[in-house]
């Protein structure tokens, strides 16, 4: 599978539940994240400044879910990363 044009495939990264004031805030209860953290499966050929295996963190209302291989990915645009991290 390969993106094309300005699209990115992307894996969400499940982050740790987060312990505040003794409560538990997971995935669905964390309003207040708006970014989602991903690592990059696959870039069309004009997105530039991502890699693949890059981690990147989108707009959480941003793309939509595609199946491949028995996994849920997203298909965003590059105007939806806001983060790219640096090893």
């Amino acid at each position: 599978m390969q993106a094309v044009n300005y699209y990115i495939v992307v894996e969400k990264i499940k982050e740790k539940p987060k312990k505040v004031a003794g409560l538990i805030l997971t995935e669905k209860t964390d309003s207040d994240n708006r970014y989602i953290k991903a690592k990059v499966v696959t870039k069309g050929n004009l997105v530039e400044g991502i890699n693949d295996n890059s981690i990147i963190y989108y707009d959480k209302h941003a793309g939509h879910g595609i199946h491949w291989k028995n996994k849920l990915l997203q298909v965003i645009k590059i105007q939806d990363v806001v983060l790219v991290e640096w090893n």
